[in-house]
């Protein structure tokens, strides 16, 4: 499934949902099935600062894909880890550096967090494509 895909997808997920609160309880559901980050990675090298939480983020680069995995002590953070992950594991680093990410304001996501969730999200984002794009220059 390419990016375009896994978004439209989630997409389609949100709009089974009248109001914001339903779509915040499955966000809650997607944070309890983010799968386990195995805890060698959950030290401070893996910590994403300017998060509220804290958030682990391991990525690693196989078959000329990258694969994402990560952990929060916030069930909301480990949602909207889910959902960046279902969108960007198993996609090439130049795929995950041009994605837009357009799914998150269509479903709302940025608008209904705070402020400081939102810099989170924008940092976790932010090191996805940090990944990536070391993992393109290295594989050059």
């Amino acid at each position: 499934m390419n990016i375009f895909e896994a978004e439209k997808k989630i997409v389609e997920e949100f709009e089974m949902f009248d109001d914001w609160m339903d779509k915040y309880n499955y966000i809650i559901e997607l944070g309890k099935s983010l799968p386990e980050i195995d805890d060698k990675y959950k030290t401070d090298q893996y910590l994403i600062s300017g998060c509220q939480s804290r958030v682990w983020l391991f990525a690693e680069y196989k078959d000329g894909k990258v694969f994402y995995s990560a952990d929060s002590d916030a069930i909301i953070t480990k949602g909207i880890a889910n959902l960046l992950i279902r969108v960007l594991t198993e996609q090439t680093p130049s795929d995950i550096i041009e994605s837009k990410l357009e799914y998150l304001d269509k479903v709302g996501i940025k608008e209904h967090l705070s402020p400081t969730r939102s810099n989170g999200l924008l940092s976790m984002i932010k090191q996805m494509k940090m990944y990536a794009y070391a993992f393109q220059l290295k594989n050059k």
